[in-house]
């Protein structure tokens, strides 16, 4: 066996954007925000993410601007660190070490030297403080800040149920039934408290917290959808507040606008409702925002507004509340049934998304590339009640079909429904062919395509397995019928059984000639052709989990897990067991651009992975202790170009990446690269062209940048034979420090005069070229004869020679060369 120790587990997308409340950056060109154990940074206009700031070990929890100096962003982590960064070139600053767990941070204006966070209180469990932690400066990177005082004991953990006041003078937590205010000049700490329920049966929970920019009032949201405006909360019995109500439920976030004249609040019901000058009559709405609003955040000019939604999206809004961007990354459904499904056009994993749709997300950009409505009904926001789900999804080998499995269980009935999808060409988008309602009389659970050719849809066949104890096999038919609407539609066209079992997996050959289907503890292998039996495999105890077959040069071989811990291949050949052994495996996963095979096991409630060819028992590779999480899922993706790997222990991530999903919906990845060797240039220094759109202008320039670079030979020497001349003064102008440069006038004449080619370096040939140029103008004009050069009469000889070389041209082409001759192409060496 082999320990792949350079292996590494890397979280490469899925992780939640409305972790933390983001922010924008001063001019409101970018977008802040956590996204797992990374900080992104979006641009507001174009929604592209230009940076990926990379650094935290653990999940990030709250980010900041630098109030002293806004192009730089605080960040803090479960790892129990401060960074510091400059956001635009993506560079870490320097690193405060507090040593504990940091839940959320909050930057103020008033506070030179330090920050304020939530961390747990040590020797107590479940219970947090507020403290201020100072930042030492010193030169090093990493710097240790242990120096911190306590604010406020019993907050909340929630970084929005903690808010500070105008210039902070105050700060505001809520916690449960009780809301608590400090302040800071008069140290002082008033406290208020609401009953559990009012007179009407609402729930006065606080959910959340704001504070006025420009004035002594605090907002607070709750459990009932109740808001509460709080004024003269200096005195602890004379305090009042008033009440709005708009939302149903529980108020998820609440900001004010800069001026303070409104009120932003969001919930459950996907509506971002404006409130005007505190009057619970004044409203404005945006509705049908997707989801719920986990967070809003606004700009510092006043002029955008940015929401966060708990199916990790981002929506970035105008202030008057009309809709302008989107960022939609990885949906976190409620149960992915689907399973990680990669689409052959496009190279996206496909899986469950918005309830009854499929999302498509790319993994390069780690975006979702479109949803596809496949149940195509209202989904009904009402629980217990029973919703048409997708369970199962295929794609064809070349992407033309898919095929879709939804169900709606009410006992005592089940709703079936198959559906094939065509990808129209024209549409890029796919398109119902053919709906078949109750396939099986039980829940459906395998189906895959035969992986041959597409181009005859003669040899597309597909094949569903069911808790009905058949499997039946679907193909295309042509439809004679002329007044039809499509040519082509499926139907069944074969039903198999083995001995009254229920067939749980299904998958075809390589070459599509053989089919596998298992029957409970049997692996039957049928002929494609004639849909006969050839011969059954059997390994008990336990059901059959899972198999497929081998690829390339161990295409002989079939694969099986059980259930009781058992890894099995058999030889198709010999019809007996070639080697198992005692493995408890979840998921059983080939490459199919090699003989490569990766098992995830669960064991002892750690998730290990084995890679190995079916024709050699020892794994190639042996990765234990994947995550903390277990493994629901996995897929190989192909890479566009094969990756260089320096071990023969890691061949087999050469021309495919293996993903894999966990129960807490975090798709991760492995890699051979260290996190410094991952770091892209693009991450380390800014690019300006990352943050702006694709216009006909910037591929314009990009072609002629291209065009530029592949110039030229001769003129690319120029131009290297005049950047080798090295001026002095190009070195002085670019290496002098700017403040003790003279003035730019002064310096332009000679920087321009180092840029001239110098005449002297002139060919002998182009001094002969100038000197018939001379002569030739002498014979045109008589008056000029006197003029001639002492050059001239010295290079005679030079252009006789030069003349007899030279063919005799008529008096029309010589006139012509020399209009040729007198034309300027000096400006052709400033390039």
């Amino acid at each position: 066996m082999v320990a792949a120790a350079g292996l590494r587990v890397v979280r490469c997308g899925g992780s939640p954007l409305h972790g933390a409340r983001a922010v924008f950056s001063a001019d409101a060109r970018f977008l802040l925000c956590t996204a797992g154990d990374f900080v992104k940074v979006y641009s507001a206009a174009t929604e592209e993410l230009v940076r990926l700031l990379r650094g935290h070990g653990g999940l990030v929890t709250g980010v900041g601007l630098n109030p002293h100096n806004r192009l730089q962003l605080y960040s803090c982590s479960l790892d129990g660190s401060i960074k510091l960064w400059d956001f635009t070139d993506g560079i870490l600053i320097k690193t405060f070490t507090v040593g504990y767990k940091l839940l959320a941070l909050y930057a103020l204006d008033s506070c030179e030297d330090s920050v304020f966070v939530i961390i747990p209180k040590r020797g107590e469990r479940d219970t947090f403080q507020l403290v201020s932690v100072k930042l030492t400066k010193t030169t090093g990177q990493d710097v240790e800040a242990k120096e911190f005082s306590v604010v406020l004991e019993g907050v909340d953990a929630s970084p929005k149920c903690t808010a500070f006041g105008r210039e902070g003078e105050y700060v505001a937590s809520a916690k449960n039934f009780h809301l608590q205010v400090y302040f800071f000049k008069r140290k002082q700490l008033n406290r208020f408290s609401l009953r559990a329920t009012n007179a009407k049966g609402g729930n006065n929970l606080f959910t959340c917290v704001a504070c006025h920019p420009k004035e002594d009032c605090i907002a607070t949201g709750h459990a009932d959808g109740k808001i509460r405006l709080w004024r003269n909360f200096y005195h602890n019995k004379e305090y009042v507040f008033s009440t709005m109500h708009w939302h149903h439920d529980r108020v998820m976030d609440l900001s004010f606008s800069i001026e303070g004249t409104s009120l932003l609040s969001g919930g459950v019901e996907a509506v971002l409702v404006q409130w005007h000058n505190g009057s619970d009559c004044k409203k404005d709405f945006l509705p049908r925002l997707g989801s719920a609003i986990e967070y809003i955040s606004v700009s510092s000019d006043g002029t955008l507004y940015c929401t966060l939604h708990t199916d990790n999206r981002i929506t970035i809004i105008n202030s008057n509340l009309r809709f302008s961007k989107s960022i939609q990354g990885l949906i976190r459904a409620r149960d992915v049934k689907t399973g990680l499904v990669v689409d052959p056009r496009t190279k996206a994993l496909v899986l469950n998304g918005e309830a009854g749709h499929l999302q498509f997300y790319c993994l390069q950009s780690d975006k979702q590339l479109y949803s596809l409505d496949i149940v195509q009904q209202e989904y009904i926001q009402q629980e217990g009640l029973n919703q048409t789900d997708l369970v199962k999804v295929a794609f064809s080998a070349q992407g033309k079909w898919l095929a879709t499995v939804e169900e709606r269980e009410e006992e005592p009935d089940l709703e079936l429904h198959l559906k094939l999808w065509f990808f129209d060409e024209e549409t890029q988008s796919f398109k119902l062919n053919t709906q078949i309602s109750m396939p099986h009389d039980d829940h459906i659970t395998a189906m895959c395509f035969r992986d041959m050719d597409e181009l005859e849809d003669d040899s597309l066949i597909l094949v569903t397995a069911g808790k009905d104890c058949l499997f039946k096999v679907w193909v295309i038919l042509e439809d004679t019928d002329p007044e039809a609407q499509q040519s082509l539609s499926w139907s069944c066209d074969f039903v198999g059984s083995y001995h009254n079992y229920q067939a749980t997996n299904c998958c075809f050959s390589e070459d599509g000639s053989l089919l596998a289907v298992s029957f409970e503890e049997t692996v039957t292998v049928w002929d494609s052709s004639t849909w006969d039996l050839k011969c059954t495999f059997c390994h008990p105890p336990g059901k059959i989990r899972d198999i497929c077959f081998g690829r390339l040069t161990c295409s002989k071989y079939l694969i099986g897990a059980t259930d009781h811990g058992f890894l099995c291949c058999w030889n198709l050949l010999s019809c007996a067991l070639e080697w198992s052994a005692h493995l408890n495996v979840v998921i059983l996963q080939p490459d199919p651009l090699s003989e490569h095979i990766a098992a995830v096991s669960w064991l002892s409630k750690e998730s290990s992975l084995f890679v190995f060819k079916p024709n050699e028992p020892r794994p190639i590779c042996i990765q234990r202790n994947l995550c903390k999480e277990k493994i629901q899922f996995a897929a190989f993706v192909p890479r566009d170009v094969p990756e260089t790997v320096g071990s023969e222990k890691y061949i087999w991530l050469r021309r495919s990446q293996l993903y894999f999903l966990t129960d807490a919906q975090e798709l991760m990845t492995f890699s051979t690269k260290s996190p410094e060797e991952r770091l892209t240039v693009s991450s380390k220094q800014l690019a300006v062209e990352e943050s702006l759109p694709v216009t006909p202008f910037s591929l314009l320039l990009g072609k002629h940048r291209h065009q530029q670079s592949q110039g030229d030979i001769d003129l690319t020497k120029v131009v290297r034979n005049h950047h080798e001349q090295d001026s002095p003064a190009v070195k002085e102008l670019l290496h002098t420090p700017a403040h003790v440069l003279p003035s730019a006038s002064f310096l332009c004449p000679i920087f321009i005069n180092s840029l001239l080619i110098s005449k002297e370096k002139k060919s002998a040939e182009e001094v002969a070229d100038e000197v018939e140029m001379e002569s030739e103008e002498a014979e045109e004009d008589s008056d000029e004869e006197k003029d001639v050069t002492e050059m001239e009469q010295e290079n005679i000889k030079s252009m006789d020679l030069l003349e007899e070389r030279t063919c005799k041209l008529s008096k029309a082409e010589e006139k012509e060369l020399r209009k040729v001759r007198k034309m300027d192409y000096s400006w052709i060496s400033a390039f």
